[in-house]
């Protein structure tokens, strides 16, 4: 399809690979919006602290968290549907901290998505370009463009009433892309949709993001589609951003204790760093003493820590296993099917709780609550963390 002004520059193969709690930006001119040293409040509650961090042309960012945590208060800002108590929102180069929402070069999709229920989906699509005086033959060549992307050509002619809520969903982004917008923001736009179809709307919406190259910058607490669809995520907690990376970055190497519990599933095992070794840290940790790469320059001998291993990491066996990392004995306390694993819950003997992902492929006997097994990761498996106070929502 074509393309619009300011449309795209970097893609998500060109995306940054901080990992960092505040990553820094690109190049200027690979950067769409960017956000400098902002903070919000209302009164005394802070609700962004310092958020420093840019936004890449063309990519799909995500900004991923619990509720209360930022994240929709950020994109706000960007919107222009607040503004900041200190700091600049930069779009294109351009300050716009001060600049009302219909003077941003900016679209927002929310959970709801505000069809005209009157018009067709050709005529909601064109309301925009129409809005703003571009030419008849311009707006049919956008509007048919746009649909053939949202693959709603054929429902052109029908009205929202008669769309499921995928369809009209894909209308709602059509309508709020066919104008080329800088960045196209989204607040939780799957919320409303049940669990299947928000499945299929994940691979839906990063397929539209490709083919228009248009920066989504887009707003969830739920894990798995920020890791299926960005190319970089920021975590927020406490208006706060804890770390930018991309997924693999966030999930595999998470920056501290709150990110590692909050992507997923996380064994977070207590422990005592013992010798800190270059790029080997020997940990004391579940009744045993192994190596740990080190992740955190900052770790110290003698300082607390927390060993981070994920359930897949882990591998279970009857015996004592040769590893060069590490291995524990464990108790099972309990098993629960989950179609592809059996999730089975781990207990050391000093009392750590454990979490192993078994699969059909694991050389396992039958389990049963109390038996006695060894778990055991390769060194690359694990990350160690400065301890932090478990802070966990139930999400």
């Amino acid at each position: 399809m074509r393309t619009g002004p300011g449309q795209p520059g970097a893609r998500g193969g060109d995306r940054l690979n901080e990992s960092g709690a505040q990553a820094g930006t690109a190049r200027n001119d690979d950067v769409v919006i960017e956000i400098r040293h902002v903070s919000k409040r209302f009164g005394d509650f802070v609700a962004v602290d310092d958020a420093d961090f840019g936004i890449l042309r063309g990519e799909f960012f995500s900004m991923l968290g619990p509720s209360g945590c930022g994240k929709t208060t950020t994109l706000r800002m960007i919107a222009g549907f607040e503004q900041p108590t200190e700091g600049e929102v930069r779009l294109d180069g351009n300050d716009v901290s001060r600049v009302p929402p219909y003077r941003r070069n900016v679209n927002t999709v929310f959970q709801r998505y505000e069809l005209f229920p009157h018009m067709t989906v050709y005529d909601n699509v064109a309301f925009g370009p129409r809005s703003t005086k571009v030419p008849k033959p311009e707006i049919a060549e956008r509007v048919r463009s746009m649909l053939e992307v949202v693959r709603l050509a054929d429902l052109a002619h029908r009205k929202p009433a008669q769309l499921s809520g995928g369809q009209q969903q894909r209308v709602a982004l059509a309508r709020a892309l066919v104008n080329y917008p800088s960045a196209l923001l989204l607040d939780e736009p799957l919320g409303a949709l049940d669990l299947k179809l928000r499945q299929t709307m994940q691979i839906e919406l990063k397929r539209i993001q490709r083919e228009v190259g248009i920066t989504f910058v887009f707003v969830t607490h739920d894990q798995e589609e920020a890791l299926t669809m960005s190319d970089r995520i920021a975590v927020m907690n406490e208006g706060r951003v804890e770390q930018i990376g991309t997924p693999e970055e966030i999930y595999h190497r998470p920056a501290s204790v709150f990110v590692a519990g909050f992507i997923g599933v996380a064994n977070l095992i207590p422990a005592v760093v013992a010798s800190a070794d270059g790029a080997t840290a020997g940990v004391d940790a579940a009744g045993r003493r192994f190596p740990v790469p080190i992740t955190d320059p900052a770790v110290r001998t003698g300082d607390a820590a927390v060993v981070m291993v994920r359930p897949e990491r882990l591998h279970l066996s009857t015996t004592v296993p040769a590893t060069d990392g590490a291995a524990v004995e464990v108790a099972v306390a309990d098993l629960t099917f989950q179609g592809p694993v059996v999730r089975t819950a781990l207990r050391t003997d000093d009392g750590t709780d454990l979490v192993a992902h078994v699969g059909p492929e694991d050389e396992l006997p039958m389990l049963r609550p109390g038996d006695r097994l060894w778990a055991s990761w390769e060194p690359d498996a694990a990350c160690l963390l400065r301890a932090a106070p478990r802070n966990f929502p139930d999400e």
